[in-house]
């Protein structure tokens, strides 16, 4: 009979090893809805990117105030009749 329950004990181990371990298991299952989540994190962000990318390329395509902010921001063009004054900034 000590047998029987340790054929038992060993049949129920067997049978569980794959319900925590094998492919489908519930410890992949978990890795997989960590990985999920982060994913869905990182494409939250990607959107709120392209959304802002697609506002700036409508803003170049609709109007020229855009093109002027970048060139003088970026280019430090000003317009005819303007003066350009710098000031230097301190380190903290």
């Amino acid at each position: 009979m000590k047998w029987l329950t340790w054929g038992l004990v060993a049949l129920l181990a067997a049978l569980q090893y794959p319900l925590w371990f094998g492919k489908g298991g519930l410890l992949r299952v978990q890795e997989l809805e960590r990985q999920l989540a982060a994913q869905r994190e990182l494409n939250q962000r990607l959107e709120a990117r392209n959304a802002s990318l697609e506002a700036e390329v409508r803003d170049l395509k609709s109007g020229l105030e855009a093109i002027e902010e970048r060139a003088r921001y970026e280019l430090g063009l000003v317009k005819d009749g303007e003066v350009f004054i710098q000031t230097p900034r301190q380190k903290p």
